[in-house]
């Protein structure tokens, strides 16, 4: 019988989250249709104005302003949030007359963000409003208006902000994609604001990890083998580049073109008789991950970073492993 209740339990679990999960999920259909005029009429507010994106909300609406203002941050619009509360206490001197403001609420009648909205009226501040809301205060004081489709909250009384904080959010990341897009925000920009954690490592470039100048193994075609081994061996990458005399790279010799060359004439040989032509390369602004990439894929350790066909650098695949990139 417990077994049995217990299963019970357990169906009975998973049809809420289940339920939960499709209202949330058949909402942000209903946003994406619903999108129109106003939405690329924010768009251009926030790109034409000079200066940040000032996100406010109270609540659970405060919660989602505080994380849209992270994102927009992170990926190229200044921006932070201002708890309404404390803006009526001095905050308020935090929003300049450059900025654009993003009010969340989704009734649209939150009582703390009055002294924001009209701060930004008596000033001429920007005003998106962000609202369930359509003839709400905030809706119709907005210069903007963004109003969210009616739809249930998930839970059962219909009154805890799930649905419309999953909406919410979901449109604050459509403002942010597209403002990145607009301004062709790149995997570098992006890597620039996040230098640290397992982001950071992953969006390294091979510049950062290569190495340079005298580290490099390089010699001309006409060098004897014996000279060859022990610029081989100096530098400790398992493999030399053999470069022309304009400095591009012609090929490598590698510890297997010694294997295959291995006979008692190999030191009386110059290197152009012993090296593969050409080669497998990276540029040094490529991310550090394709790289990884390539190494595994072809089953060697080490890569010529070139540019103009001349190399400039040199990636071990020990580099990555201890820069973190995967």
């Amino acid at each position: 019988m417990a077994q049995t209740k217990s299963q019970d339990i357990m169906n009975a679990d998973l049809d809420t989250a289940r339920r939960v999960l499709k209202t949330e999920a058949d909402a942000l259909d209903a946003l994406a249709v619903s999108l129109n005029g106003p939405f690329t009429d924010a768009l251009d507010m926030i790109s034409a104005a000079s200066g940040r994106v000032i996100v406010t909300g109270m609540g659970k609406s405060g919660h989602i302003a505080n994380k849209i203002a992270a994102t927009l941050a992170s990926t190229g619009q200044p921006a932070f949030f201002v708890h309404p509360g404390e803006a009526s206490h001095g905050d308020l001197g935090m929003v300049r007359t450059d900025d654009v403001v993003l009010a969340l609420s989704n009734s649209g009648e939150t009582s703390e963000l009055s002294d924001i909205i009209a701060f930004t009226r008596r000033y001429r501040i920007g005003l998106i409003g962000m609202t369930g809301g359509a003839e709400s205060t905030l809706a119709t004081a907005s210069d903007v208006a963004l109003v969210i489709p009616n739809s249930p909250e998930a839970c059962s009384i219909g009154m805890a902000p799930t649905t419309s904080t999953t909406v919410m959010l979901a449109l604050g990341d459509a403002l942010a994609v597209c403002l990145l897009e607009r301004k062709g925000f790149t995997a570098q920009d992006f890597r620039n604001f996040h230098p640290g954690g397992k982001l950071g490592q992953r969006l390294l470039r091979v510049a950062d990890l290569m190495h340079t100048g005298d580290q490099l193994p390089l010699i001309a075609a006409d060098t004897p083998m014996s000279d060859a081994l022990i610029e081989m061996t100096q530098k400790s990458f398992g493999v030399v580049g053999v470069v022309a005399p304009d400095g591009k790279l012609q090929g490598i010799i590698t510890d297997g073109d010694l294997r295959r060359h291995m006979s008692k004439d190999l030191i009386d040989q110059v290197a152009g008789e012993v090296m593969t032509q050409g080669c497998v390369s990276v540029q040094p602004a490529q991310i550090a991950s394709e790289a990884l990439a390539v190494m595994n894929e072809r089953k060697i350790t080490s890569l010529f970073c070139v540019e103009n066909d001349q190399p400039v650098g040199i990636l071990h695949i020990h580099d990555c492993l201890r820069a973190g990139v995967a």
